[in-house]
């Protein structure tokens, strides 16, 4: 599915606010969010094949909704360093020749991510913001779906992933005691490899652009 560019685009915009953040040097920002996250997941490449995939056949990751907080440290007034904890759960089903498979079961990743932001906006008001960093994808406890099961398949494994993230996002302060509503995006660059093994031998190996579109909306706690 195309996934619009319109969160980045509507950041990108806010920026031509003037003035000064209003966060101070050594300020930290508490945020706790309702995220959606909405990975690809699409094959890439095939890189080892031996329980016969049907021609044709491609992937998509389903969607997840999940709770995550992120932590940001402010080292100078408009410039802030930002972590981010949470974890959510996919599946991944076939398309194509395998439409309505299911390859990947419940594979819960952690995404750890460290950004470095610049704000924008004026002392007090509205606060716009846009960041990038590295991000490193933890996978944990994914299975074989049903239909890689049926083909042999017995135990899968998802390869740990370096990448990187770009962001954007709005801080709107509630009060002047550190209070504000955040709206965040994030997009991910990613591609990590799938195995599939039948006892200790691999029996499928396929690359995947995961790539997703991480979007949050919460509240944050400045100190």
């Amino acid at each position: 599915m195309k996934r619009s560019h319109l969160p980045i685009v509507a950041m990108a915009a806010a920026l031509a606010i003037p003035g000064q953040a209003y966060a101070k040097t050594g300020d930290v920002q508490f945020k706790i969010f309702a995220t959606y996250v909405a990975p690809d997941g699409k094959i890439s490449d095939v890189k080892l094949d031996a329980i016969g995939l049907p021609a044709n056949t491609q992937a998509k990751a389903d969607d997840n909704i999940t709770p995550t907080v992120a932590i940001e440290y402010f080292v100078a007034d408009a410039i802030s360093i930002e972590t981010i904890a949470g974890v959510t759960q996919h599946d991944v089903n076939g398309r194509g020749g395998l439409n309505g498979a299911t390859l990947v079961s419940d594979a819960k990743i952690v995404p750890a991510t460290l950004t470095l932001k610049y704000h924008f906006g004026k002392d007090g008001g509205i606060q716009p913001y846009v960041g990038a960093g590295p991000s490193y994808f933890i996978f944990i406890d994914e299975k074989p779906g049903a239909t890689t099961r049926a083909l042999g398949a017995t135990r899968q494994k998802m390869g740990d992933k370096l990448g990187v993230a770009l962001q954007a996002g709005i801080d709107i302060p509630v009060n002047d005691k550190g209070l504000a509503f955040s709206l965040d995006a994030k997009r991910y660059f990613l591609r990590p490899t799938a195995t599939w093994f039948a006892g200790a031998t691999p029996v499928l190996k396929t690359r995947h652009t995961l790539d997703p579109w991480v979007l949050s909306a919460g509240v944050a706690f400045r100190f």
